[in-house]
């Protein structure tokens, strides 16, 4: 099992390159995904805030992406946003996509994958450029072999809907199909978010639109987030272990599942401690700490001690029937693990 990890582009004020880290546990990567400046994806516009463009970025992104090239990383590029407007099945969009990796042919050498919500984006990549892998967005959450079936002819690759993500039963399943049919199947192991979230799709478009949205005048008196108005009342606590994230050391579980695991370190703040728990297969700390979106300032002054977790947990947890309402479990974990 290899990783998958975010790229971050360095802006100084103290923060790592994170060139650094991915030179370190090169080893133990397969693939650097990353968005391009100021087109849509599943995160804010990497170089342009509230008009203000930092104008070398490009630039610099384009050297950092050599450089990884160069380390014998894969390349991924994310196309993820889940809305494309006005745009999403037009001639405008074929031509950008088009224009764009021509572009990182000549700029960069070329790239593997690309990552989109877009079945539209799939098509043009199939299309115009059949040597590039195209990979299902886990924005997509597609998580059973119907829709994947449906979806087969656009994409090489799935991320599983990270709901299904602590089912060993039903991921092997999902990998029984996609080796019949040569389709590969990744995971996202440390996404903080709630497990089938009812705001998820809400957010997704929301983030699509940041740079819209940052513009406005927005409310200030309501947070848009499901996960954080949730957890502002510790009686909800329980449900952060009811989530999709996988310990790190878990994910020996997973090693006949899946071949590449994505961790969320695209925005993260500490990317480094992130990427030594799950290749080390240990974390001592706060678990919430590894969770991208996290919330330790929701939890403070408690944190969620990883090394607390009883023996039974993950035994536990692989084998819920999502029998919430008649179990406590997670709530008695929850006593043991804050500290």
């Amino acid at each position: 099992m290899k990783f998958a990890v975010g790229y971050q582009l360095f802006e100084g004020d103290g923060e790592e390159p994170c060139l650094d880290w991915i030179r370190e546990y090169s080893q133990d990567l397969e693939e650097v995904y990353f968005p391009w400046a100021d087109i849509p994806s599943g995160r804010a516009p990497l170089a342009t805030r509230r008009g203000c463009t930092d104008w070398s970025a490009q630039r610099r992104l384009e050297a950092d992406l050599r450089e990884i090239r160069g380390l014998g990383l894969k390349l991924d590029l994310l196309l993820n946003a889940n809305c494309l407007g006005g745009r999403a099945i037009s001639q405008h969009l074929e031509n950008q996509t088009g224009s764009l990796l021509n572009y990182l042919e000549d700029a960069v050498g070329g790239i593997n994958i690309v990552t989109t919500a877009s079945p539209f984006i799939a098509r043009t990549v199939k299309k115009h450029f059949p040597k590039i892998e195209t990979r299902a967005s886990v924005n997509m959450r597609l998580g059973t072999t119907q829709a994947m079936g449906a979806a087969a002819d656009l994409f090489d690759g799935f991320y599983v809907q990270r709901d299904y993500n602590r089912d060993l039963e039903h991921l092997a399943r999902l990998k029984s199909w996609g080796d019949q049919r040569e389709k590969k199947l990744l995971m996202l192991a440390n996404s903080g978010c709630l497990r089938f979230c009812p705001g998820q799709t809400f957010h997704d478009n929301l983030v699509a639109h940041e740079a819209e949205v940052d513009e406005m005048r927005n409310v200030e008196d309501w947070n848009p987030h499901v996960c954080r108005r949730l957890f502002r009342d510790r009686q909800n606590w329980p449900a952060i272990l009811q989530a999709t994230w996988v310990r790190p050391e878990d994910l020996h579980h997973y090693e006949d599942l899946f071949p590449v695991v994505k961790l969320a370190t695209r925005m993260h703040s500490h990317p480094r401690l992130v990427v030594h728990a799950y290749t080390r297969r240990r974390h001592y700390g706060n678990l919430l700490d590894l969770f991208e979106p996290g919330y330790s300032s929701e939890f403070m002054p408690y944190i969620i001690d990883n090394q607390r977790f009883p023996d039974d947990w993950f035994e536990r947890s692989s084998a819920c029937q999502d029998e919430c309402m008649d179990c406590d479990y997670c709530r008695r974990v929850l006593q043991q693990v804050l500290a």
